[in-house]
């Protein structure tokens, strides 16, 4: 068995792995019973899609594949950075954080005027 049958071999293995992957994370974005669930499996499935791009530039030997799933993974962060301000601005997510608290003004005037004087930076 020479190199390039085995690499042939794990390719093609690795890519029906990956197939697995990606049937089940759907599985998971439509039965997902919350906002926050749906978000993670599309992040998944940005990290699935560079497990296929990577796969294929080994396969072929085209090393451009790469530097795709690198901008990728940039705008799958981005993306899923965005999502969770959404999702935290909005309150949509099925269970209560315990971060939203602390970013909601005190209330009451003389704290609400004091957390405004902070945010100016004044005294």
């Amino acid at each position: 068995m020479n190199p390039a049958d085995i690499l042939q071999a794990a390719t093609t293995f690795t890519l029906v792995v990956l197939s697995l992957a990606l049937a089940m994370t759907v599985v998971r974005i439509i039965r997902g019973p919350s906002l926050a669930d749906r978000v993670l499996g599309l992040d998944m499935l940005v990290a699935i899609a560079i497990g296929f791009i990577a796969t294929i530039a080994v396969r072929t030997g085209f090393n451009l594949y790469i530097d795709i799933a690198i901008a990728l993974g940039l705008v799958g962060f981005l993306a899923t950075v965005a999502f969770a301000r959404f999702i935290l601005a909005r309150g949509l997510s099925s269970e209560k954080s315990e971060v939203t608290p602390h970013l909601r003004l005190p209330k009451g005037g003389k704290a609400r005027q004091a957390a405004r004087r902070k945010r100016r930076g004044e005294r």
